[in-house]
């Protein structure tokens, strides 16, 4: 009984671990040889270092891993994204060394254009709330660059249509930088192209481009996927050059025709917006020209008839100096009469103005007020600047150390001393002037003075109250003068006169002795 039941538990053929992995690899394979999964992209982190990518396709209920090779990394049509929905085309496989299964991808395709449409309305929304479709951040393109750049495939048709019209409508220098316009690369090899250009200097050996255009032709929304990039988006809006979007037909839209400066429909399209059409431009200028050379021929004209036309208004020279001539004449005519008037108005003038010694000695007296109240004034403006800079010297000679102190004294001591010695300067000046002014007074009254008449051998006749007697019709018989001399004063009493003799009130003294007689000196 126990040899049957040990024979039974025998019975099972026996396997190695590596047997086992291999059977089940071989199965998997042999079933699984060609599948297409949909699901979600998890756990993608890029390329690996080996250039292979790995992460897992997962929905609700379970998780596949899978693998990308190198080689179809670089033939995919778009970049896996975490997140993203995909159908994977390949074969599923075994991993012995863990005991797990995976797919091997051969091909990788959007679930649909609802996912890409979903990741890219997304991508839109927060670019759009940053700013960077905002109109008026978008620049104006130049009317005629000097050198257009072009981001595009170099073999396609897209460079040759572009060139082309370029060539027919106004020729100049095109600079090409060629890039992917389809795969996974696209977008990055785009976005350094954009940078690159913007990264030329303007005086540099490549000249830095005035405009840019990024173009390629019509396809899918996988095969523009490339131009969807957030990385490109946010390049071309911080480029320094404005830049032409013409990826895809007038249908299609991408994130960098959103970010542009300018849509054009098309690749030729954007080569009419880049520059106008050169024979358009020289119409134009020959009509201007014929224009402007018409206007001035006009211009000229019609000035030529109005000057000839006021040329026959004016008047003769004889009839335009016939009435200066005559009012020459008049004037010539008054003037001698004008002059006497005159003179003999300033002369009166001169006459009514009596210019006496009390009115000289008011003056100078006057002039001394003056003098001192400006003396003064200059002291009292001297003393109180000496006091106030002495104060200030004291208020900050605890703030400062001896040799600081010393100097400053010593400039404020020069300031002192120039001060000192411009007012010594200004009151000189001012006494000399006012010494000046005195002694031209003196003179004038000196010549006014009576003393000099009687100098001359005059006498000056005063009666007893001191009141000049000017005629001899004021004298009366027994009248006392008073007669000033040049050196000196006598006094005489009149013996004849036609004046009526005041009354004199007696002194209520000493009475008059009689036979008393005075002296006529």
């Amino acid at each position: 009984m126990s040899e049957a039941a040990s024979e039974s538990r025998t019975n099972a053929t026996e396997y190695t671990v590596s047997e086992i992995s291999g059977a089940l690899k071989r199965t998997v394979e042999d079933v699984f040889g060609n599948v297409r999964v949909r699901g979600e992209i998890s756990g993608y982190r890029g390329p690996h270092s080996s250039g292979h990518a790995y992460f897992a396709l997962k929905d609700d209920r379970a998780r596949l891993d899978a693998v990308v090779w190198k080689g179809t990394m670089s033939r995919l049509k778009f970049r896996p994204e975490e997140g993203m929905e995909v159908i994977a085309t390949g074969k599923l496989t075994t991993y012995p060394g863990k005991s797990n299964y995976q797919i091997v991808i051969d091909n990788l395709e959007p679930a649909g254009a609802g996912a890409l449409m979903a990741l890219l309305e997304e991508r839109k929304r927060r670019l759009q709330a940053e700013g960077l479709f905002d109109p008026g951040r978008k620049r104006l393109l130049p009317f005629m660059p000097r050198v257009i750049g072009v981001v595009t495939s170099p073999t396609g048709s897209v460079i040759r249509d572009i060139i082309h019209r370029i060539k027919d409508r106004f020729p100049l220098h095109v600079l090409v930088w060629p890039v992917r316009v389809q795969g996974e690369t696209a977008g990055a090899e785009v976005t350094a192209a954009v940078n690159g250009f913007n990264a030329l200097a303007w005086d540099g050996a490549i000249q830095r481009p005035d405009l840019l255009i990024v173009a390629r032709g019509g396809g899918s929304l996988e095969d523009l996927w490339g131009f969807n990039d957030e990385a490109l988006a946010r390049a071309v809006a911080a480029s320094a050059i404005p830049v032409i979007s013409a990826v895809g037909h007038e249908t299609d839209w991408t994130l960098i025709d959103l970010v542009a400066d300018r849509r054009a429909p098309t690749p030729t399209g954007a080569a009419e917006i880049a520059v106008p059409v050169k024979a358009d431009l020289e119409a134009t200028l020959a009509s201007l020209g014929a224009r402007l050379k018409a206007a001035v021929l006009r211009n000229f004209e019609r000035k030529r008839q109005a000057a000839r036309a006021a040329a026959r208004a004016l008047p003769s020279p004889d009839q335009l100096l016939a009435l200066p001539r005559r009012r020459l004449d008049e004037a010539t005519s008054r003037l001698g009469r004008a002059l006497s008037v005159s003179v003999d108005r300033k002369r009166a003038r001169l006459q009514g103005q009596r210019l006496t010694p009390a009115t000289l000695s008011r003056r100078m007296n006057e002039a001394r007020t003056l003098t001192g109240r400006d003396l003064a004034r200059a002291q009292a403006a001297f003393f109180a600047i000496v006091r106030e800079r002495r104060a200030r010297f004291s208020r900050t000679a605890t703030r400062l150390s001896p040799a600081p102190i010393a100097r400053r004294q010593k400039l404020q001591g020069e300031t002192l001393a120039g001060l000192a010695r411009r007012q010594d300067r200004v009151i000189s000046v001012r006494l000399e002037r006012l010494r000046g002014q005195l002694s031209q007074a003196d003179r004038l009254l000196t010549t006014l003075s009576h003393k000099a008449v009687l100098a001359r051998g005059f006498a000056l006749v005063k009666d007893a109250d001191g009141a000049v007697i000017k005629h001899a019709a004021e004298v009366a018989s027994g009248m006392a003068l008073s007669l000033e001399f040049a050196d000196g004063t006598a006094d005489a009493i009149a013996t004849s006169g036609t004046a009526r003799p005041k009354a004199v009130a007696k002194p209520a003294g000493k009475a008059k002795e009689p036979g008393n007689q005075g002296s006529l000196f």
